[in-house]
């Protein structure tokens, strides 16, 4: 077997059915990405539709195998038609990846209950309700894989961490009840832990010069994240060669967390 061939066999993501939420922009559009071109068909749920069309477009003009699916999961009855309709698109999926999320950081005294529950909706919520439909029937084939997008503010508590910080941190603690459940069948949980990304989701952040660079020398490679980071990781734990990989945090974060 030649050096194509062996890499093929171990990341190749053909045949596979994914379902990326959060799909549209970040992270989750450079997950979406790596994975269709990897070789899974994808199917991207976001609320956005015109990044969601972009994004589609994008891929299929590169061959790739890909569709969208407008959808707002902040509230259980549109996390439920989101994964039906998704799932009637290329078929019941292999993969999932849980980043769709919102990031409101009031300070604590300020923290309303308002804040609280739509944060809990969307980015604890949401991965819940979507792997309690799409796990068992993973489970029940005998491979699947579910990651999670997390964050530092799981870890750690900085510029206000507020719900943000603790939705995250459930989070990962779904991805490991997730792995002692269903990794016995053949499905993964697991969550990337990205540091200082520039996304829209880090907009507040983005828009101070002066934070933007403290953040950066907080790493080990002296630069902040890129989308395009994630790519390697994510097609690495969606694939077959990632089968006794699970339950893990993996810090895909220029070594913001340790330094």
């Amino acid at each position: 077997m030649d050096a194509r061939g062996y890499l093929s066999e171990l990341f190749s993501l053909d045949g596979l059915v994914a379902i990326v939420t959060g799909g549209s922009s970040g992270i989750g559009r450079a997950v979406a990405g790596a994975l269709a071109r990897a070789g899974a068909s994808v199917v991207i749920v976001a609320r956005d539709e015109a990044g969601l069309a972009g994004a589609v477009a994008e891929l299929t003009a590169q061959g790739c195998r890909a569709a969208w699916v407008s959808a707002d999961l902040g509230g259980r009855d549109g996390v439920r038609e989101a994964a039906e309709r998704a799932a009637g698109v290329f078929g019941e999926p292999d993969i999932l990846v849980n980043s769709a999320g919102i990031n409101l950081r009031p300070p604590m005294g300020k923290l309303g209950e308002d804040v609280w529950d739509a944060t809990m909706a969307l980015n604890l919520e949401a991965p819940y309700l979507l792997g309690r439909r799409f796990g068992p029937g993973m489970a029940g084939r005998g491979f699947g894989r579910i990651i999670h997008i997390s964050s530092q503010q799981a870890h750690r508590a900085f510029v206000q961490s507020g719900a943000y910080g603790v939705s995250k941190g459930a989070l990962e603690s779904l991805a490991r009840s997730q792995a002692e459940a269903w990794s016995p069948y053949g499905v993964t949980c697991n969550t990337l832990v990205p540091g200082f990304v520039m996304t829209p989701l880090n907009a507040r952040l983005s828009s101070d010069p002066e934070k933007v660079a403290a953040l950066a020398a907080r790493t080990l490679t002296g630069r902040n994240g890129l989308a395009e980071d994630f790519a390697g990781a994510a097609v690495f734990l969606a694939g077959r060669s990632s089968g006794y990989v699970t339950g893990q945090s993996v810090f895909v974060d220029g070594g913001f967390s340790v330094h």
